[in-house]
């Protein structure tokens, strides 16, 4: 993190906001504190809707200098154009290869691995190159959909800064050299039957590789195999065992829930069933006119996340305050133990929670955060149990892992075992320890007392830096292999393309260990199958299972459990310290977008919105307005974090709806050794977390240092409020509301009358050739996410442009996601996230301004772009209300590397600089829909054309058609009552639309208030 100084910045004064607040006289809904405290910056902001220093050319600059530039370019670029380019000869196809047909795309099933645990993938192939990540559509861990990390993965396979050579000692060396050394070390590990060798891997579901790994502990009795990786989930398997006396998975059937409650759980954006969870969970959500219901979620919760953005309850605790809450729920279910202590507002919060409960037996469920320690995990096991929830709303399986083990106990085994010197041979499988373990742990000095040491990953990172070997891994589109999801089922990996860096899968490097350094990833998989199959023709069922992608039936089955804890012998737990201490609570989470750091150098990840700060290129200290004015500190401060003894500086981000006395860290950013993307990007703040409280604890200490650090984010970016005007942007009832006034969202605002237009109506009054396309966002169900932008940017070629340019508020992404709050900063009532691709306008303000006609409307409707014609005007960008146009200001393609472009879809124009660029609908995929019709001689189906950003919806919350078929899926939901054109008052009528967004509060709690 590169610090500086910044011009003096005006604190926040949150006094006059809550005096405003009380007086009525702020909007309902903003984005940004600068929004609703109204400064300087944001009001200059308004008036100046350019970025700094975009103008359209310097204000000394005469208009008859700039025609005379103008006019020399020209001139310059006819001469260029003059030039001629070397001949060179192309060869074509001796015999073209199988199933490959020049610009056609082939999908093949995969799977990707999310924390180790299956999530089933289509992949996009233009022959022979990957270029696009889809859900698999009957995978039971995606549906269909997939997360942002499956989107980017593609942008890391290409990633020019992977490891592309073997290492030894920091110098090139070959795999022949490599299974030598490994081989003498193997051999001697053999005569003490393998004590003094240890394996390391990641969370291992894979059961060819467990198979491999079992296979070496056979044979060598004494070697070790430890596991470790940030994500692990090591209180719910000890919650488990506490609660059953035996390991097992939990599985959550949220579509079948109607009362959830969450305990510190970001199920609906973190875990290895959050993707299914997502759709689950909003198919309870989809409030109508003919069945109103929804289900109702309450959320307790330590550090703002995506869940309980989208509760109906919730409430901001100290971290340590969870367990007290688990235990007044579970007091009041009737189960023996002693009582947490709450606040008086509290206690009445959680009584209205268990009366809600208790009305629906066995539809309810209580989730526990896997951040929270084992005792929460085991006393939402006994309250699922005392509801009656175990079979319906919560299932339980054997455990998916292979080797489910205690991880951090295990990390702690290995880090001991090198300090004591009981480890000389030491094979790191994946993953980044170094830079990922608790700090305490001392990682890196125990390190050097392993006389042997290698590492394979996909990159030569700080754990490659301290050993003697690096050997480069294969990206998961590279290699054969097999995983299994969250549910059990069971998926095949397989390659798209041959390894780009002749890089090395985990399954070899064991195969290698064990004697077999030839062995082919494909036969290791494939005979490990073929010795499990009962089938009577195997090749026939092989070929199946890899056209499926994944083996059906081959989800666990569900297993009977009985509760034996007996929580009565249960301690006490302490009272954590009130906010009025000295010390604060820290909480620690791995990044919404670059996760435990792995992604560090995906520029698509780094340039991402974090889904709550809206920030990129950058983690901070996250801390509540009120905390804040205690300590004096406003964003961008650079501060001073000491913790148990470790001190980390890093800038200050004033966070609303976070928690009183509570820092949120962020892990994943301050890497010392990662590609050029990430070089510099945030602190470290593993650097801070010890094993004995990996996820939270008390008394850090907070110090200004009197230093600044510019932050960059999005929020402030494509303000659709005008400033003199609360525009109703954002539509919102609670279920009760609706039922008695179904049609509120159309009643908060004027539409007016189709005749009351300047626009030639002809092709823009429903007069088109058959489709006419357009799009319906559902607001109650998006959890804010942001899948959707990352496949809209994979789908279209859309640059990246750096941290720099996005404070000067040059971003290019074609869908943002608005992140809106309502009421007081310290405790909104509510949190709202809104999609905004271009709205593809019947009366589009852009099309009129365009002097050379570069963007016209279609005979379907499409609002089009055609780059050829465009001259850089902007016009159409200073005309268009929704803010979602966006210029190249320089030559983005310039600066990727040879191998990034191969990801590149072919069906879409690679733009350049000087050129207005927007949301198409995905044209390409309109087009590709038309030409199959045509052929077979019949009208395109509904829903047979799906846009990247409706593909990767896990909520379903994007939904594309034609309008002129009346029983399509988009045209039913315009006829819902809470479907509103956005800013329609205007008269644009956008093709895009929203469905208002409804709330489901306990009529027992204040107007969905904590």
């Amino acid at each position: 993190m590169s610090i500086e100084f910044l011009d003096e910045q005006k604190p926040i004064d949150f006094e006059a906001i809550r005096a405003k607040l009380a007086a009525g006289q702020s909007p309902r809904y903003w984005r940004s504190l600068d929004e609703l405290a109204e400064t300087e910056e944001f009001t200059e902001f308004l008036h100046r809707e350019f970025p700094a220093q975009a103008s359209v050319w310097p204000e000394d600059v005469s208009r008859r200098n700039f025609l005379k530039l103008m006019g020399a370019s020209l001139s310059l670029g006819g001469l260029a154009a003059c030039s001629r380019q070397p001949d060179e000869k192309i060869v074509p196809y001796v015999k073209a290869p199988e199933d490959v047909i020049p610009g056609t795309a082939l999908p093949y099933a995969t799977a990707y691995s999310s924390s180790g645990y299956a999530m089933g993938a289509l992949v996009t192939s233009f022959m022979g190159r990957p270029t696009k990540v889809e859900g698999h559509p009957t995978h039971p861990a995606s549906l269909g959909a997939t997360d942002l990390f499956a989107q980017a993965s593609i942008l890391t396979m290409y990633d020019p800064d992977r490891s592309s050579t073997i290492l030894n000692s920091g110098r090139e060396s070959i795999w022949d050299s490599f299974y030598g050394a490994l081989s003498g070390r193997v051999d001697a590990a053999r005569l003490k039957q393998g004590a003094g060798l240890s394996i390391l891997t990641e969370t291992v579901t894979s059961p060819a590789l467990a198979n491999q790994i079992k296979a070496l502990l056979t044979a060598l009795p004494k070697a070790k195999w430890h596991q470790y990786q940030p994500a692990s989930r090591d209180s719910a398997k000890t919650g488990a065992v506490m609660a059953y006396g035996e390991a097992t998975d939990t599985q959550y059937h949220l579509d079948r829930a109607n009362v959830i409650v969450s305990l510190d759980a970001d199920f609906l954006s973190s875990g290895p069933g959050a993707v299914r969870y997502t759709h689950d969970f909003s198919s309870k959500r989809l409030a109508n006119a003919d069945h109103p219901e929804m289900s109702r979620l309450y959320a307790v919760e330590s550090t703002p996340n995506n869940t309980g953005a989208m509760a109906d309850h919730r409430l901001g605790v100290r971290p340590g305050q969870i367990e007290h809450f688990a235990r007044a729920i579970a007091g009041k279910m009737g189960i023996a133990l002693a009582a947490g202590t709450l606040e008086p507002a509290h206690e009445k919060w959680v009584d209205a929670v268990v009366r809600d409960l208790k009305k629906d037996p066995k539809s309810s469920v209580v989730i526990p955060g896997d951040n929270q320690p084992a005792v929460v995990h085991a006393l939402a096991h006994a309250i699922n149990q005392a509801l009656g929830n175990t079979g319906t709303t919560v299932t339980y399986t054997a455990p998916v892992e292979a080797n489910p083990v205690d991880q951090l106990a295990s990390i702690k085994e290995l880090a001991g075992d090198m300090e004591a010197g009981r480890v000389d041979t030491l094979i790191i499988l994946g993953g980044n320890p170094v830079y990922t373990a608790p700090a305490d742990l001392k990682l890196e000095s125990a390190m050097d007392k392993v006389a042997f040491r290698t590492h394979l990953s996909l990159y030569d990172d700080e754990t490659s830096r301290l050993c003697h070997w690096h050997i480069p891994e294969t990206h998961y589109l590279e290699q054969w292999g097999d995983l299994r999801a969250f549910d059990g089922t069971i998926s095949v990996v397989q390659p798209l393309i041959a390894p780009l860096y002749f890089g090395k899968s985990s399954l070899e490097m064991v195969a290698a260990i064990n004697g077999q350094p030839n062995a082919a990833m494909y036969d290791l998989v494939r005979d490990y199958w073929k010795s499990q199959s009962t089938a009577p023709d195997f090749e026939h069922y092989w070929k199946t299972t890899l056209s499926d992608g994944f083996l059906a039936e081959s989800k666990f089955p569900d297993k009977l459990v009985k509760l034996t804890a007996d929580f009565s012998k249960q301690p006490a737990v302490a009272n954590p310290p009130s906010p009025a201490g000295t010390g604060l609570d820290v909480v620690f989470r791995l990044d919404p977008t670059i996760g435990d750091g792995f992604y560090a150098n995906n520029a698509w990840l780094q340039e991402l919105p974090k889904p709550l700060t809206k920030l990129v290129w950058d983690n901070a200290a996250l801390i509540s307005p009120r905390t804040a004015q205690k300590l004096g500190a406003a964003t961008n401060d650079v501060v001073e974090l000491a913790y148990k003894g470790r001190i980390v500086k890093a800038a200050v981000w004033v966070m609303p709806v976070q928690p009183e006395g509570v820092v949120t860290l962020y892990l994943g950013y301050g890497r010392s050794r990662t590609g050029k993307v990430g070089k510099g990007t945030g602190f470290n703040a593993y650097a801070l977390q010890t094993s004995d409280a990996p996820w939270f604890g008390s008394d850090l200490a907070i110090t200004k240092t009197g230093a600044t650090y510019k932050l960059a984010t999005t929020q402030t970016i494509a303000n659709m409020n005008d400033g003199l005007t609360t525009r109703p942007i954002i539509r919102e009832a609670t279920l009760e509301e609706f039922k008695e006034h179904p049609d509120f969202a159309q009643e908060m605002a004027e539409t007016p009358e189709k005749d009351v237009t300047l626009f030639p109506q002809g092709l823009k009054d429903n007069n088109y050739d058959g489709n006419a396309w357009g799009m319906a966002i559902d607001l109650n169900v998006c959890t804010g996410c942001s899948a959707c932008t990352i496949a809209c940017q994979a789908e279209n070629n859309i640059a990246v442009v750096g941290k720099e340019q996005v404070i000067r508020r040059r971003v290019m992404h074609w869908i943002r996601v608005d992140r809106y709050y309502k009421g007081d900063p310290e405790n909104p009532e509510g949190t709202v996230h809104q999609p905004v691709p271009c709205m593809h306008c019947e009366n589009a303000p852009c099309e009129v301004v365009c002097p050379v006609a570069a963007t016209n409307h279609s005979k379907e409707g499409l609002n089009d772009m055609v780059y050829n014609r465009c001259i850089g005007t902007r016009y159409c960008s200073n005309n268009c209300p929704y803010k979602v146009r966006r210029y190249n200001f320089l030559e983005w393609d310039e600066f990727e590397g040879e191998s990034t472009k191969l990801q590149k879809n072919p069906n879409v124009t690679v733009r350049t600089r000087g050129v207005m660029e927007k949301c198409t609908y995905c044209v390409q995929r309109i087009n590709k829909a038309r030409i199959d019709a045509k052929k077979e001689d019949r009208p395109i189906r509904d829903g047979e054309i799906v846009t990247a950003c409706q593909a990767v919806c896990p909520a379903s919350a994007i939904v594309f058609g034609n309008l002129a078929d009346p029983e399509s899926r988009v045209s039913k939901l315009k006829t819902n009552p809470r479907n509103y054109a956005l800013l329609g008052e205007l008269n644009t009528r956008p093709r895009t639309t929203y469905l208002a967004k409804v709330t489901n509060p306990n009529p027992e709690l204040e107007s969905g208030k904590a």
